[in-house]
């Protein structure tokens, strides 16, 4: 078992909240990935689950246990370090079994361990060897071993493929995500690379300036961004973004902006002052008589190989449109481009957060104060 509760976690440096006020639940069994831009406070989170920190309030719970006060060499938990932490003057064999060696493990027992974690992570052969000898792919195998050989409850990992180059980074994603899904074990991991977080996670938990702005499954956080803070952080390039009025026009909820119309619903709503997103791989070129149109001039054209990105002027701002090349549009371009209404995000603008649309002749569990509303997610 594995799982760990964080209940109102906090953490303060001077005046200032690197963590504040979270709370979560990470089951047994999860990758759960602490995702954000530098800053956020994912790293000062992970280090207090580890007790590498003491948090100025709130409480950490590892399956059922409180061990908030626990120090950190008595808490069932291995870390694996941005910097991998081997000792460079012990072989890869002594690196492995140190953990069993401080927990005073018998000899053959932990000879034995060492052997079965060298063999599953294919480093058996370079068991004599120093760190120093060791390329970087290699010593983060090493590092993730050290972890393994304890049979934790917990595993967590800050930014481990962070030093490796591109080709083999993506390499050892898939290695990581196959161990995990082998050894069953709750990871916890800290990255501010979506893609890892994107390919590797079970659940991500997006955090922002300290605080928590949406945990779910990559497919939830991606296709339905609780904030424009998260619209705009995932996805490469990222959801386009939008200032916009929602209003009621011949019978329909539309949105309206500089260069935009979009019939989103039929119904009637008051005016709301949003922010509208639409992803770039969600809009194609159209006709203005289409539910939802962009008037766009394409200003240039990027060539990725395998896709396409189009830059545009819609109104005052800036639209991408990704496509698998070719694109079929020119710099100088002038045209419409249309996604389905169902493609279009709405978000409350003064606080951000993503707005639903709840038609009230349905039955709900809670209650609504009009027939047709837009709500707060």
């Amino acid at each position: 078992m594995g799982s760990i509760r964080i209940e109102g976690l906090g953490r303060n440096f001077g005046g200032v909240t690197a963590v504040d006020d979270i709370s979560m639940e990470i089951r047994d069994g999860d990758f759960l990935v602490l995702l954000g831009p530098s800053g956020c406070g994912k790293t000062t989170l992970l280090r207090m689950i580890a007790g590498l920190l003491e948090p100025t309030g709130g409480r950490i719970v590892l399956d059922g246990e409180d061990i908030t006060g626990t120090p950190a060499r008595k808490r069932d938990v291995a870390m694996v370090f941005q910097n991998y932490a081997l000792y460079p003057h012990l072989s890869v064999a002594r690196n492995l079994g140190f953990p069993l060696r401080v927990r005073k493990v018998a000899k053959d027992e932990a000879t034995a361990r060492v052997d079965e974690v060298a063999q599953q992570l294919e480093i058996a052969h370079l068991l004599d060897r120093k760190p120093k000898e060791l390329s970087g792919g290699q010593r983060q195998r090493v590092a993730v071993g050290r972890a393994i050989v304890r049979n934790p409850k917990a595993f967590l990992m800050d930014e481990p493929l962070s030093n490796l180059d591109a080709k083999l980074r993506t390499a050892t994603r898939r290695e990581l995500t196959d161990l995990h899904r082998r050894l069953g074990a709750t990871f916890v991991y800290v990255t501010h690379d979506q893609v890892e977080a994107m390919t590797m996670a079970t659940r991500i938990a997006l955090l922002n300036r300290g605080s928590v702005e949406q945990i779910g499954t990559p497919e939830e956080v991606y296709d339905r961004p609780a904030s424009v803070f998260v619209a705009g952080f995932l996805g490469s390039p990222a959801m386009n973004l939008l200032d916009a009025t929602v209003l009621s026009a011949r019978g329909a909820v539309r949105a309206e902006a500089p260069g935009v119309r979009a019939d989103l619903w039929p119904g009637t709503t008051e005016d709301i002052d949003v922010v509208l997103g639409v992803r770039p791989e969600h809009l194609r070129p159209g006709i203005g008589t289409e539910p939802v149109a962009l008037i766009a001039t394409v200003d240039s054209v990027e060539n990725l190989g395998s896709e396409e990105i189009a830059y545009c002027t819609v109104g005052d701002a800036v639209v991408c449109v990704r496509s698998p090349r070719p694109i079929a549009m020119r710099a100088g371009q002038s045209l419409t481009l249309t996604t389905d209404p169902e493609h279009v995000h709405l978000f409350d603008r003064a606080s951000g957060r993503r707005l639903e649309w709840i038609d009230t002749s349905q039955p709900y569990d809670y209650p609504v104060s009009s027939a047709r509303s837009l709500t707060n997610a």
